[in-house]
Formats: C-alpha cells, sequence, structure tokens
C-alpha cells in the first residue's frame, strides 16, 4: 500500500512539473512570471539583471490584482518612459492604466502582452518601446519584428481596438541612426491599417542630430515634467479623434 501511495504521489509531481513547464514556454503566467530558461519569443537582447526581474514580477504581480478594475482603460504600455509617467496627473477625465516597466524589452514586452495588456480589454493601447533593445546592443530589424508580432497579436485578439503606436524618442548621440531606422520599420508596419495611429514622439523632440534637448531629457534618454507635456499634447487630438473620454 505504501509503495502504491508513493508511485501515485511522484507521478503527481510529474504531471504538476510538465504542465509548469508547458504553461511557461507557452507565455502563459504561472507563478514565477517568468519563462523557463528565459525562454521569450523573437531575436534580440533581454534584460536579465537581479533588479529587473524582481520589478518585472512585482509590477506583474499586482497587474494580475487590478485585472477587473482595469477593464476598459486605455492602456499605456512600454518601458521605464511609460512606468515613470502619472497618467493620472497628466490624463483626468480618462480611464487609464499604466503597464510600463522600467528597462523592458520587446520581446519581452511580446511575451508578457497577452497577460498584462489584452486581459484588461483595453478600450485603445498606447505604445513605446524598442530603445532598451537598441541600448543593449539590439538590431532595428529585430526590435521591428517583435513590434510586428505585437501588433499581430492584437489585430487577433482585439479586434477593432485603436493602438496608437508612439514612436522611439530620441536619444543619446550614438543611437541617432538605430532609432532613426527603427522609426522608419515600424512606420510601414502601420501603413495602411485603419485601427493603427502613429503618434510622432520623435520629431517634436529631436533637433536636426537626432539628439534630444537636456531641456526636456536631462540625461538624453528620459523626459521631464516638460517633457511629458509635450507627450501628452500630441497624444490628446488622438485620443479625441478616438473619441476616448
Amino acid at each position: 500500500m505504501k509503495r502504491i501511495i508513493n508511485f501515485l504521489l511522484v507521478v503527481s509531481l510529474i504531471v504538476v512539473f510538465g504542465a509548469n513547464t508547458k504553461a511557461q514556454t507557452e507565455g502563459v503566467q504561472t507563478n514565477s512570471f517568468w519563462p523557463a530558461d528565459d525562454n521569450f519569443p523573437g531575436k534580440g537582447p533581454l534584460q536579465k539583471a537581479d533588479w529587473f526581474r524582481k520589478l518585472w514580477q512585482q509590477r506583474r504581480g499586482q497587474w494580475q490584482k487590478d485585472v477587473q478594475k482595469d477593464q476598459n482603460a486605455i492602456a499605456f504600455v512600454g518601458d521605464s518612459i511609460t512606468q515613470g509617467w502619472n497618467l493620472q496627473e497628466y490624463f483626468p477625465g480618462f480611464k487609464v492604466a499604466n503597464r510600463g516597466i522600467s528597462g523592458d524589452t520587446t520581446r519581452q514586452l511580446r511575451y508578457r502582452f497577452k497577460e498584462d495588456v489584452i486581459s484588461i480589454k483595453p478600450s485603445a493601447i498606447v505604445l513605446l518601446i524598442g530603445t532598451n533593445d537598441l541600448g543593449l546592443g539590439g538590431t532595428p530589424e529585430d526590435a521591428a519584428d517583435n513590434i510586428s508580432a505585437i501588433l499581430s497579436l492584437i489585430k487577433t485578439e482585439l479586434p477593432g481596438t485603436p493602438v496608437v503606436v508612439c514612436k522611439v524618442m530620441p536619444r543619446h548621440p550614438e543611437f541617432a541612426e538605430k532609432v532613426k531606422k527603427l522609426n522608419e520599420l515600424v512606420d510601414k508596419l502601420v501603413q495602411g491599417e485603419p485601427k493603427f495611429v502613429r503618434c510622432d514622439t520623435y520629431s517634436i523632440f529631436a533637433n536636426e542630430n537626432g539628439v534630444p534637448s537636456k531641456d526636456e531629457f536631462p540625461d538624453l534618454l528620459h523626459p521631464n515634467a516638460k517633457g511629458y507635456a509635450k507627450w501628452r499634447d500630441a497624444l490628446l487630438p488622438i485620443f479625441e479623434k478616438l473619441n476616448l473620454r
């Protein structure tokens, strides 16, 4: 009898382990919020630092609790530039949800998009992602491919939902050409798609050399209050046209 019980226990553990592994590799949320063997989809660099893993899991854990509260909000999705934005202050009168994670890359956003964004059935999506791929040595082509996959997922899972695709903002001079190239590639993805709207968050900040002003981007990467105000002003006419208020 004891042997039978032990055998059944082993079988149960194998089944549970197998289910968890399958869920992780298919991008289904598990308790760890991190896929097995860093098995993220697509190509390009990954953010793997301990601080990032901790932040990624903390924010995703909170969002799991907020799924019902954030239903039908305008979802702002991206990295630190999005995470650092106090949306309620800049968008009174709109229901908004911040789904930005500092340090996130296009591959990692692609992995978490269904759980963190699709799940709240947003009324619209504001997407800004890609600068960390370039900062970690990734190519504009790989980043654009991952963005393409994210946009395809939205079309499949949320047909009819408008997506405001923001241009990657200018940053340090050494990234000027890569940022420009990535924006050109994503321009082509948005072109001809009736539910995709391009928001010019590049030329409103970039000088003739493709570099932002320190008056708006003190570290040449993240906007300050003045920079965020300019981003808001670029979005509001789009929101009004989409009747999102």
